[in-house]
């Protein structure tokens, strides 16, 4: 039979766990928001790459696919910060291929 020090001690054991626990997601949720502003400071240069890309090139990078990776990669991202982590999550695969 387990002594009350015992018992206080797993119990102890046990807040300290999830104070860890949580003290990760948190830091994962904080991880992640900056991954987020990462792929919006990507946008303008995307924009201006296509801007100075060459029309007539016989094979064009698709600008479009990539700016809906990304879309769809940061929907991701959010969708995970904001989500109750007992829900199972499915997204759409990406492209990958950007030359066309």
């Amino acid at each position: 039979m387990m002594t009350i020090k015992q018992v206080l001690l797993i119990q102890l054991l046990l807040l300290s766990v999830a104070n860890f626990a949580h003290a990760d997601s948190d830091g994962e949720n904080a991880k992640l928001a900056q991954i987020s502003h990462e792929l919006d400071a990507l946008l303008p240069l995307i924009k201006d790459a296509q801007a100075q890309s060459n029309k007539d090139d016989r094979i064009q990078f698709q600008y479009d696919w990539l700016l809906l990776d990304i879309k769809r990669i940061k929907s991701a991202v959010q969708e995970h910060i904001t989500a109750p982590r007992t829900q199972a999550r499915s997204f759409p695969p990406l492209k990958g291929d950007y030359r066309h």
